[in-house]
Order: C-alpha cells, then structure tokens, then sequence
C-alpha cells in the first residue's frame, strides 16, 4: 500500500508539471487574447488594450517559465489553486466548486445505471447465446460501444430536439433553471433532472453497450467453471446458480472497471456538455481552453488526475476485498518469499 501510494503521489507530480508547461505551448496567451478580443469589439489601439490587460491580469507571460513554475507549485503546496484570468477576482477553487457537482451528478447517475443495465444484459446474452436476442443485443451494444458519446449527442440534439421536437433545448440549457433555489425539494430535485436528462442519456447509450459485451464475456467464462458444473450437479436450482455463483463471480471484474470510469468521470464531459450547454466541469474546461485561462485549466486536469489515481487505487482494493482468491494468492507468494529467505538463512548459518 505504500508503495501504490507513493506511485500515486508521482504521477500527480508528473501530470501537475506536464499540465503546467503544456496549456503553454498552446498558441496564444490570455493577455494576447484579450487585447485581441478589446481590439474587435472595442476598436480601441493595441497600446489602451495591453494597458488594460496589464491592469486585469496577474499572470506575466513574459516571465520565464521556471519562475512561473516553482511560484505555481509552492502556490500549490499551501492549497492555491489561483486565480481564474477570465473572471478576475474568483479564484479556481470557487470555479471547481461551483461546476464539479453538477458533472458528478450527469456522469455519475449515468454510468450507475449504464453499469446496472449493461449486467442484466450481459447475463440475458450470456444465457441465450446463438439466438435472436443475443445477435440483437449484441449488435446493439457493439454499435452503441462505437459511437463516441459527442456525436451521438448531435443526433439527440438533431432528432429529440429539432426534428422531433420532443425536448425544448433552449429551456434545457444551463444545469438548472435560473431563479429556482437550491434546496432539498422534490421541485428542485426534477428541475435538475430535467436539465441533466439528455447529458445522462448520451451518456446512458455509449457506455451501456460495452458493459453488455464485458459482462456476456465474463458470464460465458464464468460458465465454463468447474464449480458451476459441480453446482448443477448438485441439482441446485437455475436461479440459485446464477445469483450465488455464476452472476456473483462473472460481475467482479466489472467492479474493478466501475471504479475507474467512475475517476473519468470529471474529464469525460468536456463536448457533451458544451454541446447541449450543461455547466458542468466540461463546460468550465472547454471556457477555459477558448480563453487560455491557465489557472482554471491546471486546476481542472489537477482534478481529473486525482481522481483517476484514485479511482485506480480504491479499484485495486475493491477487487482484491471482493475476489478472496487474490488475497490467497498474495499470501502465498508471500508465504513462499518468506520460506525461500529463511531457508537461505539457515543454508548460511550451516555453511
């Protein structure tokens, strides 16, 4: 556990350091891009807009890159995220804080329940293998699997809100209606479904298919074990077959893979939610990409590699509490380590 840790540790160090100096290659700074912008919409000269911009930014492009970086990370050891460029006087933090819930709620209402579905179809194709309703299911979920979430987004917008008009995309927009408060309610709580409706639905269908095809894999494996054949020849009945051994064991490997879709939950967002204007933390991130807001973009990918290394590091555990085979394996490879060093010993002290 230590050592995962502190592999854990590095690659945050690595991804935080890599972030820095890659939002800097991109073309462009935020003090370019305001004086442009000023330059556009005001027809002021370049001379008024770069006093401005001077005037409204801390950040100093030209100053070299070192400097930049250690005043970030030692900013970064006392919990200074900084300040977002584009809206002066809101720090990262506060920007994080108000998006990030909105993006675990869409994402992660979807992927639960992709995983739920993904299960009972998995099993279904599993258990009638060769019909009709495997090669449809089969086929539904290979294609769906294919499809990469911001395109099917464009046909939900194109189909559900255009061509059929069954959701009012204008009314949609935003993460909840303005002017609703914020409260534990039942009103409140349909508001916020209604405006993450279709991001959960994009969602929904491009995950569901490759849990399907995961879990029909792991079952048709799980199948071919000698402790299902030993059950069956038991005379246990169908239904306790599949719940307490075969769908038990085959849905293992899945809560490993749960667990890291669910750290990509805050990167995974980014076209969806600018396509059907949900102001999540994909919102917020592809803002910040637009106006090279470098703070917000650090503290946003800070964010996504934490939890990814955590969701990699709590699905280490899960699976190894879960399957108690691993956990007898390790400790006979420990058990084995142990012997193999005190028979070494006692070889010595005989020598």
């Amino acid at each position: 556990m230590v050592r995962r840790l502190a592999k854990a540790v590095l690659t945050v160090f690595l991804v935080t350091t890599g972030t820095f100096f890659l939002v800097r290659l991109l073309p462009g700074n935020p003090v370019d891009t305001y004086i442009q912008t000023q330059i556009a919409q005001t027809g002021i000269s370049y001379d008024a807009a770069a006093a401005q911009a001077k005037n409204l930014f801390s950040l100093d492009p030209d100053q070299p890159l070192i400097q930049q970086y250690a005043t970030y990370m030692l900013n970064l050891l006392h919990g200074d995220f900084g300040n977002s460029l584009l809206s002066p006087g809101t720090t990262v933090a506060q920007v994080i804080k108000t998006y990030l819930p909105w993006t675990l709620f869409s994402v992660g209402v979807a992927t639960i329940l992709s995983f739920m579905i993904g299960i009972v179809a998995g099993m279904v194709m599993a258990y009638r293998r060769e019909s009709w309703i495997d090669h449809l299911l089969s086929s539904i979920g290979s294609f769906l699997h294919a499809i990469p979430n911001y395109i099917l987004a464009i046909l939900i917008v194109v189909f559900l809100g255009v061509k059929l008009q069954v959701f009012d995309l204008t009314a949609a927009r935003g993460s909840y209606t303005p002017g609703v408060e914020p409260s534990f309610s039942l009103a409140f709580l349909n508001d916020i479904f209604y405006h993450a409706t279709l991001p959960i639905l994009a969602y929904l269908l491009t995950t569901v298919g490759s849990w399907a095809l995961v879990m029909k894999s792991s079952t048709v494996e799980t199948l071919g074990e000698d402790y299902v054949t030993v059950a069956r020849a038991r005379g246990l009945s169908d239904s306790r077959i599949r719940s307490g051994y075969v769908g038990r064991n085959a849905v293992l490997p899945l809560f490993s893979v749960l667990a890291i879709s669910l750290g990509f939950v805050v990167g995974g967002s980014i076209f969806v939610e600018r396509i059907f204007g949900y102001q999540g933390i994909g919102f917020s991130l592809y803002n910040a990409i637009s106006g090279r807001d470098y703070p917000v973009l650090q503290g946003i990918f800070l964010v996504i590699t934490i939890s990814v290394v955590i969701a990699n590091l709590l699905a280490d555990i899960l699976y190894s509490r879960l399957d108690p085979r691993i956990r007898v394996r390790s400790d006979k490879a420990r058990a084995m380590g142990a012997g193999d060093s005190g028979g070494a010993g006692d070889a010595g002290g005989g020598e």
